[in-house]
């Protein structure tokens, strides 16, 4: 396992009701994909990274919290959905999402877990064709959507939402 320094990492739901700061080391980066985080993320995998508890604290909102498994609850926002943490009761580390981050390229992944779990079309993704996105499927464009954009951004606010078209 890999520890990574760090002063303070901040992070959120994409609606900025629930934020929260890590202090101290970050462990274990990681792509996690057994199927119970497929399905609590809606993805593929879920990108976790380990943090002491202690380290650890929620500095708007609190999120709501869902058992997956007796041992495992996970974190989320109930108003935008936005999955956020991962707890083994009774451990001293919690693992938040990698995605929530304000900087998302700040920590690189060390490690994949739960690969019997793993697409079999995995290997094959980064061979896609890549586009840039445009949303020309809207009326406005990708203006429109920037233009209407609800999403918390990526820093602390003193206050959210801000008003919005």
């Amino acid at each position: 396992m890999s520890v990574v320094e760090q002063r303070s990492l901040t992070g959120g739901c994409q609606c900025g009701a629930v934020r929260y700061r890590v202090t101290g080391k970050v462990d274990y980066p990681h792509l996690c994909h057994c199927r119970m985080c497929q399905k609590a993320s809606g993805n593929f995998f879920l990108p976790l990274i380990g943090a002491e508890k202690k380290d650890f604290e929620w500095t708007r909102g609190e999120p709501t919290w869902f058992h997956s498994s007796k041992p495992v609850r996970r974190a989320f926002c109930s108003t935008c959905g936005t999955p956020l943490a991962f707890d083994t009761v009774g451990d001293t580390v919690i693992s938040f999402t990698h995605g929530s981050l304000d900087d998302v390229g700040a920590i690189t992944p060390v490690e994949q877990s739960g690969v019997e779990g793993r697409v079999p079309f995995y290997d094959k993704l980064f061979a896609l064709t890549e586009t840039w996105s445009n949303r020309d499927d809207l009326p406005g464009g990708i203006s429109d959507v920037a233009s209407t954009n609800c999403q918390h951004p990526d820093h602390d606010t003193t206050h959210w939402p801000e008003e919005h078209p």
